[in-house]
């Protein structure tokens, strides 16, 4: 028998139409993205379904996305299939925590909100940047960046990809280190801001204040958190977690490792995109990946899984 993660993805999966034919075939999924809309007073519809500027600005993105990631979710469970254990990538660790059951949906999306809106005003526009750091392994570029002040890793996404943030002119000075000790290529990222650095210690502390007045409840399965690449089955753990995890590097790749270690072999990325499956190509090939990005996935994807 399959033991079964389900995957969600972080900032940079979101497009324009996401969702839609969700919203427009089930009513479940209906339900949750017209909720959102009065939860957040936004309106959800245009800013996932429509192209449009706000849907890349990060404080609206977080809620588009785990509200879009979340509305595939019901579907999914509605369907037949539920998850053994969950985990996400960065913004995608809320919807992780709401699918295992430790929050409500709608705390997960008004948390995101906030979660958005404090990481982009915690820096002026340009004063923080992000670099992508191709072929080159993990100890390398920890040691090649370690003198350089304001610049840290802030995803291990799989080998091969590293993500370092920091201050704009210090990740420039590590992006040269790092190209002179080898790095096969070094891509400045198009981001607001310096995430998953220790640089938003203070927006992280500062929403940790909202995470204290937050109900959570008894996780019904467990959840790998970004900060330890460890399960998590004490929801009192979260609240403590969610605020270092602003600040914190995202170890994905561990988590995968971990997952795959406690006999996790399938896998179902649920929202748009399929940066999961990309990452975990070069992670492991021994474990059964899937995507579900449009209502025409959910029966696919069951169907597949149940004929493993």
């Amino acid at each position: 028998m399959s033991k079964i993660a389900f995957v969600y993805p972080g900032q940079g999966a979101q497009k324009a139409g996401m969702g839609k034919d969700f919203y427009e075939q089930c009513p479940k999924a209906k339900e949750l993205f017209d909720n959102a809309s009065k939860w957040l007073d936004l309106d959800m519809k245009a800013l996932c379904f429509e192209e449009n500027d706000r849907l890349d600005v990060t404080e609206y993105t977080q809620a588009a996305l785990v509200t879009t990631c979340l509305a595939m979710t019901r579907v999914v469970e509605e369907a037949g299939l539920t998850p053994d254990v969950t985990a996400g990538l960065s913004l995608g660790e809320y919807a992780a925590i709401a699918a295992a059951g430790g929050m409500s949906e709608e705390d997960a999306i008004r948390l995101v909100r906030k979660r958005g809106i404090l990481m982009q005003e915690a820096y002026p526009a340009g004063v923080g940047a992000m670099a992508a750091v191709l072929s080159m392994d993990a100890e390398t570029i920890e040691k090649t960046i370690e003198p350089i002040a304001d610049v840290t890793i802030a995803n291990y996404n799989c080998p091969g990809q590293i993500v370092i943030t920091g201050l704009k002119e210090a990740v420039e000075q590590g992006a040269e280190a790092l190209k002179a000790a080898g790095a096969k290529r070094v891509l400045m990222l198009n981001v607001s801001g310096p995430f998953h650095s220790p640089l938003l210690k203070e927006a992280g502390a500062e929403l940790g204040k909202v995470l204290a007045e937050t109900e959570v409840s008894a996780l019904q399965i467990p959840y790998v958190t970004n900060v330890t690449a460890q399960e998590v089955t004490d929801i009192q753990q979260t609240k403590a977690l969610l605020e270092q995890q602003v600040a914190s590097p995202v170890r994905w790749e561990q988590s995968m490792r971990y997952l795959i270690d406690q006999g996790v072999d399938t896998f179902v990325e649920i929202g748009p995109g399929k940066t999961l499956a990309g990452f975990m190509r070069k992670i492991s090939k021994d474990v059964n990946m899937y995507n579900i990005a449009a209502v025409e996935d959910v029966a696919k994807v069951i169907s597949a899984i149940q004929g493993e």
